[in-house]
């Protein structure tokens, strides 16, 4: 029986399988799947089976997976076809007869705002319905995400956004990725939902505060109106749609989305999460 680890080739994925072998799951007990296999040939090297995985392509499924497996659904990446494929992926491993299927959800999945949601919450219910023994890691949202932000306040001092007051309990991919292995490398999580998010949920002031003391200069946050802000973002050469779509998710961090704490990443990961200056530290 192995870990598969679809989505391998992805900046997560590849990071849950470095943390399975670093937990010290035998290489050969975890296959990393992908449809980039080059980007993930020197885990082969180190005895992990790396093999082709593709959403859209049921055979590399069932070539991947086989009965007791705990299997890594890696959430696809592609807005409206995600549904489509997860269910090929489930589909494939109530097949296979796999132990356990793990899914990398959204946090507060039942009841978000956040426009990302639907995709979420149709697989959660595809899951349940399968009747495997399943896992749900509802993610919150990476640090790197406002690795822009770091960017543009480099050129302008601000930090701008239509968020309000809203807190962002972020975390970075590596502090995911630990938490996510802990579920799957140790027992007892069948039937669990985990909410996983950082240990401090910051505004944007602060935000704002930790580019300007990673940058060595003023940084401010620079409050918008949902309007304005698309107007803003369309401006600078976002088409409506994509600006919409950047307004709708800071809605949902005005509304409390995203300031979940739960602690249960810290407890799953082993450690505490990634402070918000040293997660982006490296990106400076």
């Amino acid at each position: 029986m192995s870990i598969v680890v679809t989505g391998a080739t992805g900046q997560l994925g590849r990071l849950v399988v470095e943390e399975l072998l670093a937990r010290g799951v035998a290489p050969g007990d975890v296959v990393a799947g992908g449809r980039a296999l080059e980007r993930i040939a020197d885990l082969g090297e180190r005895g992990v089976r790396t093999v082709r995985i593709d959403y859209d392509e049921p055979a590399t499924l069932d070539a991947a997976f086989l009965a007791g497996d705990t299997v890594l659904l890696v959430s696809g990446s592609r807005p409206g076809a995600r549904v489509a494929q997860h269910q090929t992926v489930v589909d494939a491993a109530v097949r296979a007869g796999v132990g356990r299927i793990a899914y990398t959800s959204i946090l507060g999945a039942d009841d978000t705002p956040l426009p990302l949601a639907p995709d979420h919450q149709a697989t959660e219910r595809m899951i349940r319905d399968s009747g495997l023994p399943a896992t749900l890691l509802r993610n919150g949202w990476y640090t790197e995400n406002y690795v822009p932000q770091l960017q543009q306040a480099r050129e302008t001092g601000v930090v701008a956004a239509s968020v309000g007051d809203g807190r962002v309990a972020s975390a970075t991919r590596a502090d995911y990725a630990a938490a996510i292995a802990g579920a799957l490398a140790t027992d007892g999580h069948e039937g669990a939902v985990y909410e996983l998010s950082g240990d401090t949920a910051w505004t944007f002031d602060e935000l704002a505060a930790a580019i300007g003391e990673l940058l060595g200069r003023e940084v401010t946050y620079q409050r918008r109106s949902p309007e304005e802000h698309r107007a803003a973002l369309v401006a600078a050469g976002l088409d409506e749609g994509t600006a919409g779509f950047v307004v709708a998710l800071e809605g949902g961090i005005r509304a409390g989305a995203l300031g979940t704490t739960s602690g249960d990443l810290a407890e799953l990961a082993g450690r505490p999460s990634t402070p918000l200056v040293e997660g982006l530290r490296p990106f400076v």
